[in-house]
């Protein structure tokens, strides 16, 4: 598999962002309108890193990252994509591996070296912060396997923390399709009136009666990112595992059974991640019908 191919010239940055329904936006009118929907606050939580975790083992799909995506790896895919994001003052790639940093740097990105021994993203994040010697407000982690993540979603969690002072922890929900109601690879959540999350799932939830997908209910599809105020996310490695978290093995999980409130934007994307070899097919096609280069 090849570490790295040469940059090229073009970089697709069209897509579907919530605010811009069946726009396609070239990299400078996209960051145009990122930084016309979000005004960056004063103040409370004002500086904010996006970092993407980047780990090469992996029981599904081992090196992962360095996939290629029409030419591209799929670390560069999601890297310049999370680099249009206007809340973000700084952006890295966190990794344990070399062939992956070799990477990144080839096509720009500033990279953090973090440990094997880390368990989860999360931790991994944590890690980078500390290496990265400065101070930062709030902490974006944002999956690597986001080829197509929408950079106004990485401003709307900044934003989620910046308005609720008692959130320690922000993440993204879109509709759910009927299609991966049962797919334990789509995380799903419910939460309150007040955008709240109450429980996340590999589990359709909530569930009925009839065991069956109810075709009127909104059910939430969980999206790979979230956002931590950065004094929570240096104690959450140290917070000892919990049952439900180990049980369903999601990471949010923690947080909540801790007692912590998590708050949860709802968004209008479709959801795009790779998790398995044949996913990248599948991302493939969406790019070339959306002229995605």
């Amino acid at each position: 598999m090849p570490i790295c191919p040469a940059p090229s010239e073009s970089s697709g940055s069209g897509g579907r962002a919530w605010v811009f329904h069946g726009l396609a936006l070239g990299a400078a009118a996209a960051a145009a309108a990122a930084a016309y929907l979000y005004r960056r606050p004063r103040g409370f939580r004002s500086l904010a890193v996006g970092i993407i975790p980047a780990r090469y083992a992996s029981s599904r799909f081992e090196g992962k990252p360095l996939a290629l995506i029409l030419g591209k790896p799929m670390i560069q895919r999601t890297w310049e994509r999370v680099m249009l994001a206007s809340s973000l003052d700084h952006v890295v790639v966190a990794t344990d591996d070399e062939k992956i940093a070799e990477c990144c740097r080839g096509f720009g990105a500033d990279v953090v070296m973090t440990s094997v021994s880390c368990q989860n993203g999360s931790e991994r994040c944590c890690e980078a912060l500390q290496k990265l010697g400065k101070h930062y407000d709030i902490v974006v982690n944002i999956q690597g396997d986001e080829p197509l993540i929408e950079p106004e979603i990485i401003d709307g969690v900044v934003m989620a923390l910046q308005r609720a002072p008692d959130a320690v922890f922000s993440t993204a929900a879109t509709a759910l399709k009927p299609e991966d109601a049962f797919d334990t690879n789509r995380v799903k959540c419910v939460v309150d009136n007040q955008g709240y999350a109450i429980y996340f799932s590999r589990g359709l939830i909530p569930s009925n009666k009839s065991g069956k997908v109810n075709p009127h209910f909104p059910y939430l599809l969980h999206l790979g990112i979230s956002g931590f105020d950065s004094k929570f996310l240096k104690i959450y490695p140290q917070l000892t595992p919990t049952p439900l978290q180990l049980e369903e093995d999601l990471e949010q999980l923690k947080v909540l059974e801790n007692g912590y409130r998590m708050k949860v934007i709802k968004v209008d994307h479709d959801a795009h991640g790779v998790d398995a070899p044949e996913d990248v097919e599948k991302i493939e096609a969406l790019m070339r019908a959306r002229n995605i280069h």
